[in-house]
């Protein structure tokens, strides 16, 4: 099934494709901040399923969403891509690249998690999703989004960017968002970091100078890491110029070493 989705042409349609991958309950628009910067690429923001125009799709697993975006990439005729993807977009785009698509030529990723090593973590990790889909489906929605953004990885969210993330959420489905958290969770995703560290392709870790625990998990990696000064877990939308240089900057590096 074909993921929803805005391509957006580029100044320079010869230009490599641009595949933006949002954020657990986010949506496209997530982007909204920083698309204007990228002008010169093709563009395709999706909805990832269970989210926006999205909501109404949804994917058994990992494998699946590789399908589903395999699919929706050949239904659009896009044959050369970067994948850019944050925290849940960004495992997205790891897996991704882990299956070596034809015509994936790098990925950019934002605060994602390359997966939990052993059996013990995976399990907790399932648990806890399950209790937070549970809350989901059961309790009001603003109540639970408000208390999603209070955990430790978004401590520095003030209050009013806390509010407005709570307002722009409220469209979601608790349902869609359950079967996200059970199917997508961290606990059944493979453990990547091998996988990443053979990629044929290029692999750039951004994360928050502020996000203490994202930066642990670059350095684990060991992949080229750029940090985003004067921003948490969320860092392309708390310093948006600051991202968009990191990123064109990459971009473009891979551009001009091109013949």
């Amino acid at each position: 099934m074909k993921l929803a989705g805005q391509i957006i042409p580029g100044e320079q349609p010869q230009r490599t494709y641009l595949v933006w991958l949002h954020g657990f309950l986010g949506s496209a628009y997530d982007w909204q901040a920083t698309r204007n910067a990228f002008t010169r690429w093709p563009q395709l923001y999706l909805d990832l399923p269970g989210h926006g125009a999205s909501q109404g799709i949804t994917t058994q697993g990992f494998a699946e969403f590789f399908t589903q975006l395999t699919h929706t990439l050949a239904e659009r005729n896009i044959t050369r891509y970067w994948l850019i993807g944050y925290s849940l977009g960004g495992r997205l785009a790891m897996y991704t690249a882990c299956q070596r698509p034809a015509g994936l030529e790098g990925i950019i990723v934002e605060g994602g998690n390359p997966g939990l090593a052993d059996q013990t973590s995976r399990l907790q990790r399932i648990e806890a999703d399950q209790r937070w889909a549970l809350r989901f489906m059961s309790e009001p929605l603003d109540k639970v989004l408000d208390a999603w953004y209070r955990q430790p990885v978004f401590a520095s969210l003030s209050d009013t960017v806390r509010a407005q993330l709570i307002q722009e959420r409220a469209g979601n489905k608790p349902d869609a968002l359950a079967s996200v958290l059970g199917n997508l969770s961290l606990g059944r995703q493979p453990w990547l970091g091998d996988a990443l560290a053979a990629l044929p392709v290029p692999f750039h870790y951004l994360c928050g100078a502020r996000d203490q625990k994202f930066q642990a998990i670059a350095r684990a990696l060991g992949a080229p890491s750029h940090l985003i000064e004067h921003a948490g877990h969320n860092a392309h939308r708390e310093n948006p110029a600051a991202y968009c240089q990191c990123v064109i900057d990459i971009l473009t590096h891979y551009s001009e070493e091109q013949p």
